[in-house]
């Protein structure tokens, strides 16, 4: 669920986003390149770059410091909004329920919403996207305090703001390149990936202390109020310094346009489809921690918190990592998709509450690192005028798959227990990574290896090493 993912979502940098491909990411057509060829457009500009080199330019910096302020207020609405739901009805499946309404706008809309990120500029329409979620956070939090919230109310506000995020997620993510141009596009995603998680290492923190000191209202009305800041920086932005990309005009056909598009690009598939998985079946943290904390260690919202924070902790660190690699390529998508799936099903049967704990951690890096590698590839493999309509079938796939998984999440944490529940995320998500890396090899006409180096690609008449880039 993460947009900031987010949320919401780190590549070798080219010369153009459309010649990206080749290097970063292994599709089956590049397989048949040397591996001079498949390098050469990324290496010169990722010496370039600083793990913070994005930071340098003013308006990603007004940007940067907007959104971990509002991202703070999201993570400790979260937490909130979790603990309320399971406090009013004591059910993991309605936690389940609230994710699935919150992602339902992203499945049924995404695309359109990817069709006006594409249409209209994007900085007005952050804009009106940011206070629309301000205004949402502010009306739950009324609610709350006045000690009339339903568990109904919160329902109605998880679809409201998923309505909004249809709109706001891929006009966001498409303007990171408007504001720091092509060059900077894969550390800018990687820092946002890293903000989003620094925020999350603190807004669950804070959200515990406040929910079991004076309720969760108090954090969804620091939420509300929270969205001021990354409008402040919008409005404060020189808009002589951006690099603006004309917006389409309208015209018939261009949802089916973007879709056809994507389904001719192997380099875009495949990313698309392996985080689809992952972010259905995988990413269930509210309902499977929250059912953990109640039933298996008998925690408190501070527990919960805790949780998160671990959680984010290795988001944080897989993010800055890959912020500093700079490279993306399909093996490390793989792998990291095939280690986060292993976790999830080691963690899941953790004897004690110290080991599982400390094995959230990892969970963070690998599965943190799934979403930047996969988000920053396919941004740079696109062209520009495609993007928002890309971004959008990126985060519809990563996101939307939620009202999905979320509701079986749930029902078999409910039925069967919180380690059986997290257990089957991890055997789904598992099964995914290996299927996909079966087809990729005999597409290609490779085989997979795995050895100390991790996992590669080789021809399957000869020995010698290709790279799976």
């Amino acid at each position: 669920m993460s947009t900031g993912t987010g949320a919401d979502s780190a590549p070798g940098h080219t010369s153009t986003p459309t010649t990206a491909a080749p290097a970063a990411t292994a599709a089956p057509a590049a397989t048949a390149t040397s591996a001079s060829a498949a390098s050469a457009p990324s290496a010169p500009s990722a010496g370039k770059n600083s793990m913070f080199s994005s930071l340098k330019i003013r308006n990603y910096r007004l940007f940067a410091t907007g959104q971990v302020v509002s991202n703070t207020g999201t993570w400790m609405q979260r937490i909130a909004q979790d603990w309320l739901v399971l406090s009013l009805t004591g059910s993991a499946s309605a936690v389940g329920i609230t994710i699935a309404l919150q992602f339902l706008p992203m499945l049924l809309f995404g695309l359109y919403g990817g069709v006006l990120a594409d249409r209209l500029p994007k900085r007005p329409l952050l804009i009106a996207t940011q206070s629309a979620m301000g205004l949402t956070g502010v009306a739950l939090a009324v609610l709350t305090l006045a000690g009339h919230v339903q568990v109904w109310h919160v329902y109605l506000a998880a679809f409201l703001l998923g309505l909004v995020t249809v709109v706001d997620n891929p006009a966001r993510q498409t303007f990171v390149s408007e504001m720091v141009g092509k060059e900077q596009v894969a550390n800018a995603v990687s820092l946002n990936s890293a903000n989003f998680q620094s925020a999350r290492l603190v807004g669950p923190a804070i959200a515990g202390v406040l929910i079991t000191a004076v309720g969760s209202g108090w954090a969804f009305l620091l939420n509300g109020l929270s969205f001021a800041a990354p409008i402040a920086g919008l409005l404060l932005m020189r808009a002589h310094e951006l690099h603006p990309v004309e917006p389409q005009p309208r015209a018939k056909g261009q949802l089916r346009e973007g879709l056809r598009y994507v389904a001719g690009r192997p380099e875009l598939v495949w990313p698309i489809v392996l985080v689809g998985f992952i972010g259905t079946f995988g990413f269930n943290f509210p309902i499977w921690l929250s059912a953990f904390v109640s039933d298996v260690f008998h925690g408190d919202a501070g527990t919960y918190g805790l949780f998160n924070t671990l959680i984010a902790a290795g988001s944080l660190a897989g993010a800055l990592l890959a912020a500093r690699r700079g490279l993306s390529r399909l093996r490390l998508l793989v792998t990291a998709a095939v280690l986060f799936s292993i976790l999830l099903l080691v963690t899941a049967f953790a004897p004690g509450f110290w080991l599982f704990a400390a094995l959230l951690v990892p969970i963070g890096i690998f599965g943190l690192t799934v979403n930047v590698t996969a988000n920053s590839s396919v941004q740079m493999a696109t062209d520009p005028e495609m993007r928002g309509r890309v971004m959008a079938l990126f985060m519809m796939v990563f996101t939307g798959g939620t009202p999905l998984g979320a509701p079986l999440m749930g029902w078999i944490t409910d039925t069967y227990g919180a380690r059986i529940g997290m257990a089957a995320g991890g055997v789904i998500s598992l099964a995914a990574g290996v299927a996909i890396a079966v087809v990729l090899a005999r597409v290609g006409n490779l085989r997979v290896r795995v050895d100390r180096r991790g996992v590669t690609f080789v021809p399957a008449a000869r020995r010698e090493l290709v790279p799976a880039a």
